[in-house]
């Protein structure tokens, strides 16, 4: 095995190209050398504003392989007789380096053909790289791609050197008019000087000698130390935003932290905006006194280290400064106006092409919403839920809003308040877009809840009404997040309501939008769409902790109660450490199973009691009477394992049923009704859990 080092360095790249690029490269390398058969290890990689490098160990050499040519025709290749050889015959075998009687014959869907098995002598690494390379440069798909000089390939930004080192062995390569060596370069202000290397292995250590941390992982967590450090000797501690460092480790090579502050009188300003005037434009941090509230203070990240820190603190807080000021602008004329005299301005913003504008679908989600309070049983709560879902999308036309997307619904909670709507209308316009982000938490009332499920599920259902539902990896309007976000508020606060009559709702709501749309061929309604969607975001996460078939099983037994469906998994997952739960489940199994094989000619219909011959069966039909009752009544108040505990019990009589009963005996017809009548009670019973013919259980003989 042997080293290969290979950098791209550029101009300095946007830090939202450098993760992305780096997963190309090493996917392409992955695919190319997988398909050239070259044996690799684990990839490192590095990157930094100006280079994009992995460091690998390949194999020197590929192995040899056998493998199947295939030749002519059998009837091409040979006389009538089909012994003599013609021209095509020894012209194959001598190709091969094999004689004609060597040569294999093998039948395929075209007809018979000659085939050999050669072998393939390995091929030498070092002459392959410059193919597998050459893909992971020009396949790095930047988000915007540039030209420079007269050349005609693209890259993120102007391409300055390119290293290619396999062991101290350069790799030919040209990108543009760049060709590939073994100088890199340090960093661009303290280590401006060529660095040659002579080994991959040198890489690293090479340009940690001249101020560059190469790899992301340790620039990030040096950068944090730094940060930490520095917001110590301020006398706070930084506000934690993942999101923010992603993005400023990938704006130095070498970070280097100035703390900075702003004037206190901006502190009346909503947090969320100093925050967000910090973050968005500046990539500043912002620093929580120890009652975690902001100080007038910020920790900006140089790439290099300040000699003159008093005159660097200047420039990044006089910009700063600028910046609160027009976020204060903002703030105060906002407050101006109502957020109720922005109403009509949303007739004038449009949502989505066809689905109307921003006033239509703000009339949709306060009836939405307010029908779905009374479903939920806060119907005590429909005026504010009403008053909120009327607001909730005012402040998309305030000067705030417009200049800070992120934070819609902050600054509609911020004035609402101003206009001194009630604190619950408040926090329900704030909370209805919550959760925003993997950071941020679900809502806290109902209202808020409530409107935040209208809003989603009048966005799904028009657009996929519409058509624009998500294809593959292309989910232009996140519809699938929408989604899984709709059942976490609704499964965390224990709403109950029928998901079905809830698409139902917003649809109905949608029908003079979608009247026109004339559906694909053979494709489903809007409605059936909708509710396999959602049970494929309920199948993908769940599957994340519970087995694929459990997962399965539930779903089967219905979701369209997703609070139910979430208990219901809840409860069977207690069941799965058991040791007997494969024999529990094959049981079970097989009693579905039967039900569905001998039973689809029998109509539904009760036990005939008196008609049961065997003692198996009518000691298994009093067991199932005795606990039907109990076993409903537990799941008519959502207590499944307890349903459950109640349902288990019967299988020891079960497989005495099964050892002693034959379902269907020869020539009689009212056994097999009665006792498909007594199994059916038996899966209708646990059929109101869990679907167990889904569960990969062993079937019992």
């Amino acid at each position: 095995m042997a080293e290969l080092l290979f950098e791209l360095g550029s101009e300095e790249l946007p830090a939202r190209f450098v993760g992305p690029a780096l997963e190309d490269i090493v996917k392409n390398f992955s695919e190319q050398c997988t398909a050239l058969n070259i044996k690799f290890g684990a990839i490192r990689t590095f990157g930094t504003p100006r280079r994009l490098a992995i460091l690998v160990t390949v194999a020197e050499k590929t192995d040899d392989v056998m493998k199947e040519v295939q030749g002519p025709s059998v009837k091409a290749a040979f006389e009538a007789d089909g012994k003599t050889p013609r021209t095509p015959a020894t012209k194959f075998a001598e190709s091969v380096k094999l004689s004609v009687d060597q040569l294999k014959r093998v039948t395929t869907p075209k007809g018979e053909y000659l085939t050999a098995t050669v072998e393939e002598k390995g091929k030498r690494v070092f002459d392959l790289l410059p193919e597998v390379l050459n893909v992971c440069m020009r396949k790095i798909n930047f988000a915007k791609q540039m030209r420079w000089g007269d050349v005609e390939q693209t890259f993120g930004r102007p391409l300055q050197w390119i290293v290619a080192l396999l062991g101290s062995e350069v790799i030919p390569l040209t990108f543009s008019d760049v060709k590939s060596g073994r100088i890199t370069k340090g960093h661009r202000f303290l280590s401006p000087q060529p660095i040659t290397l002579n080994a991959p292995a040198d890489y690293e250590t090479a340009l940690e000698k001249a101020n560059v941390v190469a790899d992301i992982e340790k620039r990030r967590k040096l950068m944090i130390e730094r940060i930490a450090a520095a917001a110590k000797t301020a006398g706070g501690t930084v506000l934690e935003d993942e999101a923010l460092v992603d993005q400023v480790v990938n704006l130095v090579e070498l970070p280097n932290p100035v703390v900075g502050s702003f004037e206190s009188r901006h502190l009346e300003l909503p947090p969320e905006v100093l925050v967000q005037e910090m973050k968005s434009h500046q990539r500043y941090f912002s620093l929580l006194d120890d009652k975690k509230k902001l100080l007038p203070k910020f920790i900006a990240v140089s790439n290099t280290p300040v000699k003159d820190v008093a005159l660097s603190v200047v420039g990044y807080e006089r910009v700063l400064r600028a910046r609160l000021t027009d976020g204060r602008f903002f703030f105060d004329e906002d407050r101006r106006s109502k957020l109720e005299d922005r109403l009509p301005k949303l007739a004038r913003r449009s949502w989505i092409d066809r689905l109307g504008s921003m006033a239509e679908k703000t009339e949709r989600i306060k009836t939405l919403a307010s029908w779905l309070a009374k479903q939920v049983g806060q119907g005590a709560i429909t005026a504010t839920v009403e008053r909120a879902a009327t607001l909730c999308k005012a402040d998309l036309n305030t000067g705030m809003v417009g200049e800070f997307p992120e934070l819609q619904g902050v600054m509609g909670r911020e004035y609402a308040l101003h206009d001194k709507e009630p604190k619950e209308v408040a926090l329900a316009i704030f909370e209805h877009y919550l959760p925003r982000g993997a950071g941020d938490g679900l809502p806290t009332q109902d209202a808020g809840a409530i409107i935040g499920l209208a809003d989603r599920l009048d966005s799904l259902a028009g657009l996929f009404g519409i058509g624009k539902r998500p294809t593959g990896a292309k989910d232009d309007f996140a519809l699938r997040r929408a989604a899984i976000t709709f059942i976490r508020i609704a499964t965390a606060r224990g709403y109950r309501f029928s998901l079905a009559a809830a698409i139902d709702k917003a649809l109905e709501q949608l029908a003079p939008k979608l009247a026109d749309v004339k559906p694909k061929a053979g494709e489903p309604p809007v409605r059936e769409q909708l509710l396999e969607f959602f049970r494929g975001r309920l199948e993908s996460t769940w599957r994340e902790n519970f087995r694929p078939d459990v997962v399965e099983a539930v779903l089967s037994a219905g979701f369209d109660d997703l609070t139910a469906a979430q208990l219901r998994l809840n409860a069977i997952s207690t069941y799965l450490t058991r040791p007997d739960f494969a024999a529990l489940a094959a049981t079970f199994k097989r009693v579905a199973n039967i039900v569905d094989k001998e039973g689809k000619d029998v109509p539904k219909g009760q036990v005939d009691a008196g008609s049961l011959t065997e003692d198996a069966e009518k000691v298994l039909n009093t067991e199932v009477s005795e606990v039907r009752d109990a076993v409903l009544a537990s799941v008519r108040s959502d207590d499944y394992a307890g349903a459950m505990s109640r349902v288990v019990p019967l299988k020891p009589f079960v497989d005495t049923f099964f050892d002693k009963v034959r379902v269907v005996p020869q020539g009689e017809k009212l056994p097999v009704a009665n006792r498909v009548h007594l199994l059916r009670g038996i899966r209708d019973l646990f059929g109101a859990i869990i679907d167990f013919s889904k569960i990969q259980a062993e079937t019992e003989k």
